[in-house]
């Protein structure tokens, strides 16, 4: 089995029964309901997942479901892009082990909707997102990482292609850090535009670096609501784990 879905293993063996109430909430804004799920890295920790102990992709959380208990899982949601076969087109690193480089080349499609960006969680748990031009320009050792585009929102500023509601709508998944040591990952109930979202992220939840992190797929497991979505194959996946 694989060092990284051995750890997550033990850590989910290690949480037991204990859960965070209430982990996903909805919140609406602007007239549009998004469901709101918190991360806390004094109290969670976050796992990426792609493939199993065979190294086939999982593409679903029932699929994920089979070797991560559903008793220790907060939430997990779709996190980063991929290619016809589930795996990581982008910066993909699992337990400080990178499974793919960080991609800098242009092309179609929300991914190359520059600036692109990157989710990455340091040795100490702590949530970061940062574009990929900073992310490079920096020193980072991330112990978990994926990659994912546009940015929602770049250093307080919204995204310069974006404009405040535009008419392009789908479903919409995206994470946003909020403090130190917190970040928000967000799916939206409707179809929104990108620039909803990513005013979402920055006037409300007051999240000064945001990334989407997918549309039209976007899904989510939320066990505290019951909720496993699953209509679209999926590729990496951001699991949050309860204390």
């Amino acid at each position: 089995m694989r060092v990284g879905l051995i750890l997550l293993a033990l850590a989910l063996a290690a949480c037991g029964e204990a859960r965070v109430a209430a982990p996903c909430a909805s919140q609406v804004f602007e007239g549009e309901s998004f469901t709101v799920c918190a991360f806390d890295a004094r109290v969670q920790e976050v796992r990426l997942a792609w493939r199993d102990a065979d190294a086939k992709a999982y593409r679903s959380f029932a699929a994920l479901a089979r070797d991560v208990p559903a008793s220790g899982v907060a939430f997990a949601m779709n996190g980063g892009m991929y290619d016809d076969a589930g795996a990581p087109i982008g910066l993909y690193v699992e337990n400080g082990d990178q499974r793919h480089a960080i991609s800098t080349t242009d092309g179609p499609g929300n991914f190359h909707l520059k600036p692109n960006g990157v989710f990455w969680v340091d040795a100490a748990g702590d949530p970061h997102v940062s574009a990929t031009e900073a992310y490079l320009a920096g020193t980072p050792e991330p112990l978990w990482a994926t990659q994912s585009g546009p940015m929602l929102v770049i250093d307080g500023a919204m995204h310069p292609a974006f404009s405040e509601d535009g008419e392009s709508r789908f479903m919409r998944n995206g994470v946003g850090v909020t403090s130190e040591h917190e970040a928000r990952f967000v799916i939206s109930d409707r179809p929104v535009s990108f620039g909803k979202m990513a005013r979402f992220f920055r006037d409300d939840l007051k999240s000064a670096n945001a990334l989407y992190l997918d549309g039209t797929v976007s899904s989510l497991w939320a066990p505290s609501l019951q909720r496993m979505d699953g209509a679209f194959p999926l590729g990496p996946m951001i699991v949050v784990m309860s204390p």
